[in-house]
């Protein structure tokens, strides 16, 4: 079957709607299929987020007496038991609030899951890039080697600089994969402790990035510039990973 065909099938496999046969398949092409893991993993965290947000207020005083106000008259002279009416009345207070509390919550609920979800990413490359034959496509501490190595490669151009001096020595850099599109991902030194920086550009509407974390055990620092993303990762302290990132920030 197509990928948009299992697409579709997402949110019915999350509701369970799915038989045995079709949610075997559909986890079977999810092993496969980076772009459908990537997505029924952000939906499971959302989900798994909304839950625990608790999101239930208890409606303020008087609200009650608002919205019954605010009803036209001949809402008001239906003839119902009273305590019927009380109950509408009470249903559509907790809709208003749910409503309003969506309206406000939701963009602070999303920006947190996305956050959080960059970081889990760039983490997870690093991982992956510790891995033999994976850590350079290119091996070099110049950096007039390393930054042209990138042209044609991406749709940008990554700022490209050696620390040697300080410390932190570049010795070389690869294709990469942060935020659903390729990226740099320059690698530095620092003792026998490897540093990986993701560079790639900002989005029309900007991101709110988390700043410093820690994850598995490494370190990360995240910042913005020149219209640009940057991530530094490493198990390296966290004083001198945050050192290191002032240096490329100057």
């Amino acid at each position: 079957m197509a990928a948009d065909h299992f697409a579709g099938l997402l949110h019915a496999y999350l509701d369970g709607e799915l038989d045995l046969v079709r949610s075997l398949e559909f986890e079977e092409h999810v092993k496969g299929c980076p772009d459908c893991a990537q997505e029924l993993w952000t939906q499971r965290n959302l989900r798994e987020r909304l839950r625990g947000a608790n999101l239930y207020e208890r409606a303020p005083a008087g609200l009650q007496a608002r919205i019954r106000a605010a009803l036209p008259q001949e809402a008001k002279v239906v003839e119902m038991p009273r305590r019927r009416v009380w109950n509408w009345a009470a249903v559509a207070a907790a809709i208003v609030l749910v409503v309003f509390l969506t309206w406000k919550l939701m963009p602070e609920l999303m920006g947190r899951a996305g956050s959080e979800m960059l970081a889990e990413e760039v983490v997870a490359s690093h991982i992956r890039s510790l891995q033999p034959g994976h850590l350079m496509d290119v091996e070099s501490t110049d950096q007039h080697t390393v930054k042209p190595w990138f042209n044609g490669k991406l749709d940008f151009s990554p700022p490209v600089k050696d620390f040697a001096e300080q410390g932190f020595p570049l010795i070389g850099g690869r294709l990469d994969y942060i935020d659903k599109r390729p990226a740099a991902a320059l690698v530095y030194q620092r003792h026998k402790h490897f540093i990986n920086v993701f560079v790639w550009p900002e989005t029309e509407k900007a991101e709110k990035l988390p700043t410093v974390e820690a994850r598995q055990g490494y370190n990360i620092v995240f910042w913005q510039g020149s219209g640009m993303y940057f991530c530094a990762v490493s198990d390296l302290n966290t004083t001198e990973l945050e050192q290191f990132s002032q240096l490329l920030r100057e």
